[in-house]
């Protein structure tokens, strides 16, 4: 255990952090899910719309830091290319 002041702060800040970026990607993980769920029932209109919610979601994830921004635009680019998909074997 820490008995320097400055790094008992420093372990709280990083615990709070972790555990916010921990919700964060399981909220993500949510979202790519419903993304899924929406192709795999054939329903176009709604997995395009889960796809736009998980991209904002992804971005926002990216910009603070939790996951890379290359990740981010990799994941956002399979979700979208599996809506498109969906909405062209209609």
């Amino acid at each position: 255990m820490a008995n320097i002041k400055s790094q008992i702060k420093r372990n709280k800040q990083n615990e709070v952090r972790r555990e916010r970026n921990k919700a964060v990607r399981s909220a993500l993980k949510t979202s790519q899910k419903k993304v899924e769920i929406a192709v795999e029932a054939g329903d176009a209109e709604a997995a395009r719309d889960r796809a736009r919610e998980a991209s904002r979601a992804l971005d926002k994830a990216a910009s603070t830091g939790v996951v890379h921004k290359r990740t981010a635009a990799r994941r956002k680019s399979r979700l979208v290319k599996a809506a498109n998909a969906t909405g062209a074997s209609d």
